[in-house]
Parts: C-alpha cells; structure tokens; sequence
C-alpha cells in the first residue's frame, strides 16, 4: 500500500470522527434545547433595527427617532401582551413592576447627549458592552462633562430593547453605529476640537476597530485619546463554535438551542439572557480586530496610533486579559499608552475554596521587560499594610517604581470582575454602598444584595449575584482620567514627574445628579517588587 493510500485513508477516518464527534454534540444541544425555562415574548420578538447600510446614510437626529420606534414596538408586542404568568414585579417588561425602565425619570437604555454648561473644550464617545446598555458608562460620561467635553452615548443595534434583539444583529451594524457617534461628535464640537472615545468590554473592541480604520481611512474622524475599560480583545475558544451551537435551531422544535442561557430579565438596564449570535458576532469582530493589528503593525501603521489607557482585572471570566497584552499592546508603539492592572485581593481569607491559580494569574502576565508602553499594577500584600501598592513600569524601563495608596480591597471581595471597573461603590443599580433613596432608585440594589439560604429558592443561580458589580478602586480611575482627558496627547512614554502630578489631582465631583449637565438628544502568595522583577530580563 503507498504512502499517498495510508494518508488518504487516515484523512477519511480523522473526517469521518469529526464528522460523528459533531452529529453527537449537536444531538446533545438538541436535546438540551427540550429542557429548562420556556422562551418568552422578549425572546422571540425581535424589534427592527435599522442595517448597517442604513446607518451609515443616516444622521443622529434620525437614529433616535428610529429609536423611539424600536421602543414603541417593545411596548406594543412585548408589554403590551405579556401572559398573566409574566406580570410579575421581577420582570422589567412588565409596566407595574418597580424595574420598568420608561417608569424611571429616565430611561438609560437610550442613547444620549450630556452637554457642558459652556462651550465644549471636546467631545467624546463612550460605546458600551454586549447584552449592556448606555447606563453602564453614565459615570465614566459625567467625567468628561465636567471637563467641557460633549458625552454621547450610543444605544447599540440589538441592546436596550429586548434580548431577542442580539439574535438579529452583527457587528458590522455595531461599527455602523459607532461612526454615526463619532460623525455626531464632530458636529456637536467643529473641526477643531479633540475627540476621545471609551470602550467598555464589546464596545472596547469597536473603538479599537474605528481607531485602527481611521488609519487608513481619512473620511473618519481620528480619536486623539482611548480609554478602555475590560475590553474584548480576545475571547473564549468556545465562541468560535458558537454558530454551530445553534444550529439545531434551524428547527421550531428545537428554538432554544439558539440561547447560550435563558433567565428572568430582572436587570433594568442590562439583558440577562444570552443569544448563540451574541458570541458569535463578537467573536467575528475580534478576529477582525486582531488581524488588523497585526497587519497594520506589520506595515508601520500604528505609529498614527492615539494613546490608549485600559483598565482591567488580571482575572475575567468573560474576555482573555492576557490577549489584551499580546495581541494588543505588544504591537503598540512607544505612544503614551498604559496598561492599569487590578490584582486579586491578597489578604482575602478564602484559601480554602480560592482557586489555586487566582493567586498566580498577575505573574503569569506580566511581560518581558522592556516594553513600549506603562505599565501599572494595583496590588496589596498579605502582611503590613492593607492599602494597596501602585507598581509602574514606564515605556523603556526594567525597572518598578512604588507608592502606597490611600485605597484598601473589601475584605470579602477576593478580586474584581469584568463588569465591576466603570462602576463606582455608591452606583445605585450595582453599587455596594446605598443609602435609602440610591437604593430604589431604579427598583433594586443588585449590588448589596447578598442571599444566604436553600438551593432553588431564587429565580436565579447564586453565580449572577456573587460577581461584584462595582469597583471599590474607583476613585483612583477617575483621578487617572482627570489627568488623563485634561493633559496634551503625547507620542512618547509619560514621564514619571508628570505621573506624579496625576495623583495629586483633585477628583471631580461627579455625583448622580450633577448640577450644570444638560441632557440633550434623549426623548496568598504575595506579590512583591522582587516577584514582578522575575518577569524582567
């Protein structure tokens, strides 16, 4: 028997196993799509949304309007006909529960503009995260309203609505949306004002995305500054099979296996339930996102790269931290862009039931030094003093410079998540601080909330309300981008005077209710200096 007839029949074989693999798996999500919670109105109806094409030609007056259609529509089929069994107080479609978002003084599942009380100074555009909402960079908005920067909010095609609306969408849409902000932008401002954007998680990976386009494209108006927060960069391996997972709902019959997870919408700004496309799509823009940073590094593009700072947590259970530095920052030039890691909480007393490896994951990402960029590691240490250590690397250096902050980790918070960081404590939807009128603000405290009791006693599993919702660090955040949106754009690394100046920066005030913002367009192990060093050459 030759070579080429053993390879051959070795390739059939190897075909034939992942073709049975496949049939098996689909047959299981087949059959689990017959179990569990049935679909409701709110997975089933899916407003329309305007296409990409259709966005593109379109100016913010007319996306709003639009909008104000999608809601009518979610009020007619949706409120308007939900069976007696889905009237109930934990349901925000339901119009007498305390969760209803049109009940609320105002409803942040729209798109907005925040307007400075004088001249804007600059506009920015802040894009949140995937099954998210406008709501959830309200704060990180504030901040730059009062710097004199125009805030715009953009409501992504699919979210704010109904989560069935994550079912009929694709990212190319979502960029769509994210030049209509950013063309608004510059219309709010003139030619000659800066123009930022913020990226939370999904909306991280599509401002990135517009950056890089603008490189190359001159119709798009360039961003002079970045901020990110928990950005999508890179996600799971098992979104990469998403599409197949869903398959089986090609047939009635088998119509749920078109969710990744089914569960009462009790947030009011947020979708709980999760659609098969919803991965999917952000999977497709992430590979679309790193291999145009690989090929714009590859041909010199990205020295027109604008600063980026990125917060994020060293552990994330929904985007890869560590492809955040390889396939993003080890392409960046020396621009004046920072990496801020939140490290887990080292004084925590959970080693009985700690994962072994959380303790481990800053080490295991911190990169080989020298670097083009900063590098900042928020930590404590199991002994001494509780306050956490602010450890930075500048762009070109080995070595680690140390201050002690006045800011301490919770005690039964053991690290922060991938939705706490634009959230300060006292937010009144996920905050853990609440007083008696922030905290029926919008119906519930979700944020405070800590259950103790029997197994299948909630509507919903303990993991969606033991993930901590808001930053305890927050304070530091927004002293970072005070200096952040008010100093001059830098094409080099920050030097350390200058860094020393940022701390010293009074935080703004920036309450819930701010005075002077218009609202416009809304109808144990320890790590030490000598354990970071080891990552050193």
């Amino acid at each position: 028997m030759g070579t080429g007839t053993r390879f051959v029949r070795i390739l059939v074989r190897a075909l034939l196993l992942i073709a049975a693999l496949s049939s098996l798996l689909l047959a299981v999500r087949a059959y689990d799509s017959r179990t569990g919670p049935p679909l409701e109105l709110w997975h089933t109806y899916v407003p329309e949304e305007l296409s990409a094409g259709q966005i593109d030609g379109s100016d913010w007056n007319a996306y709003l309007r639009h909008e104000d259609s999608l809601f009518e529509q979610v009020r007619r089929e949706v409120t308007d006909r939900l069976p007696t069994s889905a009237q109930v107080m934990s349901n925000r479609y339901f119009k007498n529960s305390p969760i209803y978002p049109p009940g609320f003084d105002h409803d942040w599942n729209r798109s907005y503009e925040m307007l400075p009380p004088g001249k804007p100074l600059g506009a920015v555009v802040l894009l949140h995260g995937l099954t998210d909402s406008p709501y959830s960079l309200r704060h990180i908005a504030r901040i730059y309203v009062a710097h004199g920067f125009v805030a715009i909010g953009i409501r992504l095609p699919g979210h704010g609505t109904v989560p069935a609306g994550l079912t009929d969408v694709d990212w190319e849409t979502w960029m769509a949306a994210t030049r209509l902000a950013m063309r608004e932008a510059r219309r709010r401002v003139g030619p000659n004002c800066p123009l930022q954007m913020v990226g939370f998680s999904n909306g991280g990976a599509l401002a990135m995305k517009y950056a890089l386009d603008s490189l190359e494209d001159s119709r798009l108006d360039r961003p002079e500054r970045i901020v990110l927060f928990s950005p999508m960069i890179g996600i799971t391996r098992y979104a990469r099979f998403a599409g197949l997972a869903s398959l089986p709902a090609l047939l009635p019959p088998f119509a749920k296996a078109a969710w990744l997870g089914i569960v009462p919408e009790f947030n009011p700004f947020k979708y709980n339930s999760f659609p098969v496309n919803g991965a999917r799509q952000s999977h497709r823009l992430t590979v679309a996102l790193q291999e145009e940073l690989a090929r714009l590094a590859r041909i010199g593009q990205l020295a027109k790269l604008p600063p980026v700072l990125t917060f994020q947590s060293v552990i994330d259970s929904t985007v890869s931290t560590r492809a955040i530095l390889t396939a993003m920052y080890a392409n960046f030039p020396s621009n004046g862009s920072e990496l801020v890691l939140f490290d887990v909480n080292r004084r925590a007393k959970m080693g009985q039931i700690l994962n072994p490896a959380s303790p481990l994951a800053l080490s295991r990402l911190i990169p080989r030094f020298p670097v083009a960029y900063r590098l900042t590691v928020i930590a404590n240490a199991p002994s001494g003093s509780e306050n956490m250590k602010e450890r930075v690397v500048e762009p070109g250096s080995t070595q680690w410079q140390t201050r002690e902050l006045d800011l301490v980790y919770p005690p039964q918070v053991f690290s922060l998540s991938h939705v706490a960081i634009p959230f300060p404590p006292d937010d009144p939807l996920y905050g853990t601080r609440q007083d008696e009128e922030s905290g029926t603000k919008y119906g519930a405290a979700l944020g405070t909330l800590v259950p103790r009791g029997e197994r299948g006693g909630l509507i919903v599993s303990l993991d969606t309300l033991f993930r901590i919702a808001s930053n305890p660090f927050f304070p530091y955040v927004l002293t970072r981008l005070d200096a952040t949106i008010g100093e001059p754009v830098r094409r080099s690394g920050t030097s350390r005077q200058s860094f020393d100046r940022s701390m010293s920066t009074p935080a703004a005030t920036t309450s819930a209710d701010s005075p002077g913002i218009q609202m416009d367009g809304m109808s144990d192990d320890a790590v030490t200096e000598e354990d970071l060093s080891a990552a050193t050459p």
